[in-house]
C-alpha cells in the first residue's frame, strides 16, 4: 500500500500524499502530449488550450503547457504563428503532418498499453 510506506527520494522522506501526487504527475506527463496533439487540428492559442483541457477534465498549468508547446514546435510537430491583429498578441499552435503521424502512432501505442493495463488490473 502506498500510504503505509515512506519513500526516500534524494535524501528526504516522502509521505503518502507526496508519493501519490508524484506518481500521478509522472503518469499524466506521459499522456499529455497525446491529448495536446488531439486538441490542435485547428489553430489554438495557449491559454485557450489550458481552459479547454480543464473543461475536459485534464487540468494543466500554463507553466507546464507552454514549454511543451515550444518543444513540440521545435520538433516539427506543431506550427505556430503570432496573431497581432488584436490589442493582445497571441501565439496560435496547430498540428503539422509530422505531428499527425506521431499522433496516430501514439494513439496506437496508447490503445495497446491501455488494453494491457486493463487486463492486468481487471477493468
Amino acid at each position: 500500500m502506498l500510504g503505509s510506506v515512506l519513500v526516500i527520494e534524494k535524501g528526504r522522506k516522502m509521505g503518502r500524499e507526496t508519493v501519490e501526487s508524484s506518481l500521478v504527475m509522472e503518469m499524466r506527463r506521459g499522456t499529455i502530449v497525446l491529448v495536446v496533439l488531439y486538441c490542435l487540428d485547428e489553430p489554438v492559442y495557449g491559454y485557450s488550450l489550458v481552459e479547454e483541457l480543464a473543461r475536459k477534465g485534464i487540468p494543466v498549468e500554463a507553466n507546464t503547457l507552454y514549454p511543451l508547446l515550444r518543444r513540440l514546435s521545435s520538433q516539427g510537430l506543431l506550427d505556430n504563428q503570432w496573431d497581432t491583429s488584436n490589442s493582445k498578441p497571441r501565439k496560435y499552435y496547430v498540428i503539422t503532418e509530422k505531428g499527425k503521424q506521431l499522433r496516430r502512432d501514439l494513439k496506437k501505442q496508447w490503445s495497446i498499453m491501455s488494453q494491457a493495463v486493463d487486463a492486468i488490473v481487471g477493468l
